[in-house]
């Protein structure tokens, strides 16, 4: 993925260093439960390989019930140093996604409200709960913010054997994807409709928001590539095959040995790859639509 050269965001919050009053525990609190190492572990891959805020992932995966513990949100941090190449990465990322999506929504009639990007290493606090490193990277709504801990690349390419720059702009492509849909309302529509809903029905939801997040990310790419020329050879290939070998069905097959389709929330490997590719071919918002899709 070409990158050095290009245009770097303001929008970029550096909290690594710093004390994120979120405490150094071995949990993850939320409604009176404390989640272990363990159950973060499944979050963490969740998170990265299917994009879902691994808040979420841990509150269901406790059992549900009671919201993520508020946190009073820290002032703004301070910028990146000029010569940290990987926060000089994500800050182009984050650049590019914001010139992409504010010239769809200008062309749609509407205005891009930009989000932040915090870097933080140990722990945070957000307007979702206490942010961890454990949890993988994550977009909380309640801020407009998405969080992420760089040491997390490192981690994923040496235990999940995922490396490559386009794979990782792909997570950060992937947590605006989910601003975007905040912006249009479609995930507030979404809640709503599960707080309705079975578990089974719930779950259909949340596997939409995933996939349609999913193409977003694409259809940032197709507009990046066209405008910067970003991709090089491999690059698209590398990150089908990764959405591949991360669906729901693979992750539920080698995590249990067996797959409950009514239990997905992100979608199969090939569900994910169709919606990426249909987003990075066509280009175009409306290709996105997952939630009237009679098949994914």
């Amino acid at each position: 993925m070409k990158w050095e050269g290009n245009r770097e965001s303001d929008n970029v919050e550096d909290r690594r260093g710093e004390d994120g009053g979120g405490g150094g525990g071995g949990g993850f609190g939320f409604g009176g439960r404390s989640i272990g190492l363990g159950t973060v572990a499944v979050a963490l891959v969740a998170s990265y390989f299917l994009g879902i805020n691994p808040l979420t992932v841990l509150q269901m995966l406790s059992g549900g019930g009671g919201q993520p513990v508020q946190v009073q949100q820290q002032a703004p941090a301070h910028k990146p140093a000029a010569d940290d190449q990987m926060a000089r990465f994500v800050s182009t990322v984050l650049a590019d996604t914001e010139d992409t999506w504010e010239q769809l929504f200008r062309a749609s009639g509407k205005q891009y409200v930009q989000p932040k990007l915090v870097l933080f290493s140990g722990s945070t606090p957000t307007a979702c709960g206490t942010g961890q490193t454990a949890t993988g990277p994550f977009y909380c709504p309640g801020d407009q913010k998405v969080y992420i801990d760089l040491s997390f690349y490192e981690l994923m390419k040496q235990r999940f054997k995922v490396s490559g720059n386009f794979a990782q702009a792909y997570v950060i492509a992937h947590e605006v994807g989910h601003h975007v849909q905040h912006l249009l309302g479609i995930s507030d529509k979404v809640d709503a409709a599960r707080r309705r809903s079975t578990e089974k029905q719930a779950n259909a939801l949340s596997v939409r928001l995933e996939l349609q997040a999913d193409c977003f990310a694409g259809v940032w790419a197709y507009h990046a590539d066209q405008a910067r020329h970003i991709l090089e050879d491999g690059d698209i290939d590398a990150a089908l095959n990764a959405a591949s070998a991360i669906g729901d069905d693979a992750l539920q097959r080698q995590a249990r040995g067996e797959v409950v389709p009514d239990s997905f929330t992100h979608g199969t490997s090939a569900q994910r790859v169709s919606w990426f590719k249909r987003g990075i071919t066509q280009g175009k918002v409306s290709a996105c639509n997952t939630f009237e899709a009679k098949q994914l």
